[in-house]
């Protein structure tokens, strides 16, 4: 779907368009225009297929911000625990009290968070209510189903993205006028009308799209099982995974799959590969980088030069937490007992060193995944260098010695796969993923031990593993060798406790989706994420004082985010409830 973003200039006029439908009807007023979009030129073929990549567009995020893409590296990741906001406390200073879990109603990162979703609906309802409306002959009763399911995918989606991350929001649906959809309060569960909306996208979408990254029926159930996890439908989303893990297949018509090495679905030339189920599209050089991935353009090593990427800017750091994690046993098993924190099992690391001392990187056994996510001393930086350690931080104090890999552009591809018409070279055409099939095993995972079907659990999580097995696809120095000690094993013994299998597969996500903006969201929903961000807090703020130190996570407020008090001020008194706590 590279060439819809092409198309992104449509997108710029559906703003416009939510103002021209609730304007005054009086007949002596109505002037029709001699040079613009209008109500009549929308509801044409061409104009419907104009809105509905508008309502894709919203998908890249940074329409709203530096912290709105879907991605959810701040939503998810730094409040998960993975990273920090990195960098040096003084930039950026909006995130600090959000990485702190102290979040006011008038953060600006939280207002951008609410605008970019509900900027996502405003699109898909406009389109909902002309395709439904339209009398143009050329819109057949097939056109108005598709444009109606790819829409309401959408819907789902942004009201999906709304209700973690808030609560109760209010819902807003085509049938309102704008009047009605102001005055709309927050005290509904809004799950059951998300699940329709899929539902209606997995009814009425093909299996195949004719341009990639578009929605098809697979993303649309895979989605909705999704949404039948969070609610702990189990068994509903227990079916609907199996059915798309064995016959679930990209809108190319790729049968869905895990690309053979862990790094290569991160790079921009692999995009829609089949392991990618749903993706935010990206494209550079085309004349806007509003088309690219600039969701993480802050976010890739400092200060690099022409030996690194981009040359800025040192945001989104992997914590202490997060590359401990990755330690093994002599099996090549993780450490589900927690004990990967300890002093004798973590990662050692350059913390308080210059590039200049000497450093030898760990040689413990350590999951390659960890090479894969985290940039540390003395390992391969991509096909850049091997990471200096402080030469490439900003501040190790506050943000400690890593730096983030995932979604970070090779040297191979500069200039051919980013965009150097800005101030950085750091926007991309790596699609943002939303939803991978090694998500979808996991997720499945999950479901199939609810159900006391523990074995098909365990076979779901040794996919995920085996491909990272795959010493093809470990890090390697230039010699050839092995970048660190990798060891990693499969579950070879049967699992038959619940617990542990929960536990097993939990942590598991933790590796595999890294960085990814699934953490917090995933902690909140397993009931755990008090006493598991509370350790992290202590462990993490006993080393990055400056940023962590005194942070606590407070249980029954910190799950969510506070309704944006500009939007309680606009709506009124009574309107919408705040969160508690707030």
């Amino acid at each position: 779907m590279k060439n819809i973003n092409k198309l992104l200039l449509l997108a710029m006029f559906a703003f416009a368009i939510n103002l021209l439908l609730s304007a005054c009807k009086d007949s002596f007023l109505e002037v029709k225009p001699t040079s613009a979009l209008t109500e009549e030129v929308l509801s044409g073929k061409k104009g419907l297929d104009g809105l509905l990549i508008g309502c894709y567009g919203v998908l890249t995020g940074r329409a709203a911000g530096f912290y709105s893409g879907f991605g959810n590296w701040v939503h998810g990741s730094i409040l998960g625990g993975e990273a920090n906001k990195g960098t040096n406390g003084g930039d950026q200073a909006v995130v600090n009290p959000v990485q702190r879990y102290e979040t006011l109603p008038n953060s600006g990162v939280v207002g951008e968070k609410w605008r970019i979703c509900f900027e996502g609906v405003a699109r898909c309802n406009t389109l909902l209510r002309l395709a439904g409306s339209t009398t143009d002959p050329t819109v057949t009763a097939a056109d108005k189903t598709r444009l109606a399911a790819e829409a309401r995918f959408l819907r789902g989606f942004y009201y999906f993205e709304l209700r973690r991350a808030f609560g109760n929001v209010p819902y807003v649906d085509e049938s309102m006028t704008s009047d009605e959809a102001i005055k709309v309060p927050n005290n509904v569960d809004i799950y059951p009308k998300i699940e329709a909306d899929f539902q209606f996208a997995a009814d009425n979408l093909p299996e195949t799209q004719s341009a990639l990254g578009r929605a098809n029926k697979w993303a649309a159930k895979a989605f909705l099982a999704k949404v039948y996890l969070y609610q702990k439908k189990y068994t509903e989303g227990k079916t609907l995974f199996a059915e798309v893990i064995a016959n679930g297949k990209t809108s190319g018509g790729a049968a869905y799959a895990l690309v053979p090495n862990y790094a290569d679905f991160f790079k921009a030339e692999n995009d829609n590969n089949p392991e990618s189920v749903f993706a935010a599209q990206t494209a550079v050089n085309t004349g806007d980088i509003a088309n690219s991935n600039s969701e993480h353009v802050l976010n890739f090593p400092y200060n690099t030069g022409s030996d690194g990427p981009a040359g800025c800017c040192g945001f989104f750091q992997p914590s202490f937490d997060l590359a401990n994690s990755f330690r093994t046993d002599a099996n090549g098993l993780p450490l589900l007992d927690d004990s990967y924190n300890s002093a004798s099992n973590e990662v050692k690391n350059d913390f308080g060193l210059k590039s200049g001392d000497a450093f030898t990187p760990d040689a413990g056994a350590l999951d390659p995944r960890l090479d894969h996510s985290v940039g540390r001393r003395g390992v391969p930086y991509l096909d850049w260098i091997e990471h200096p350690g402080d030469n490439w931080i900003r501040d190790q104090a506050y943000a400690g010695p890593y730096s983030p890999k995932k979604f970070v552009f090779y040297k191979a591809t500069l200039n051919t796969l980013t965009d150097g018409s800005s101030w950085t070279r750091g926007y991309t055409a790596i699609n943002q993923p939303l939803m991978r099939f090694a998500d979808v095993l996991l997720m499945a995972a999950e479901c199939e031990i609810e159900a006391g079907s523990l074995e098909t659990a365990r076979s779901y999580v040794n996919q995920v593993r085996a491909r990272s097995a795959n010493p093809a696809g470990w890090v390697k120095r230039s010699d050839g060798s092995n970048a660190a000690n990798y060891v990693i094993g499969l579950y070879n013994t049967p699992w038959t406790d619940k617990t542990a299998a929960n536990t097993a597969v939990r942590f598991e996500r933790k590796l595999e989706l890294s960085g990814e903006g699934h953490r917090f969201y995933d902690l909140v929903r397993w009931g755990i994420a008090a006493p598991t961000l509370n350790a992290y807090l202590a462990f993490e703020g006993s080393r990055l004082s400056n940023a962590l130190g005194g942070a606590t996570f407070t249980a029954g407020v910190d799950e969510l985010y506070p309704i944006p008090q500009s939007q309680i001020d606009i709506q009124g008194a009574g309107v919408l409830k705040q969160n508690n706590g707030y």
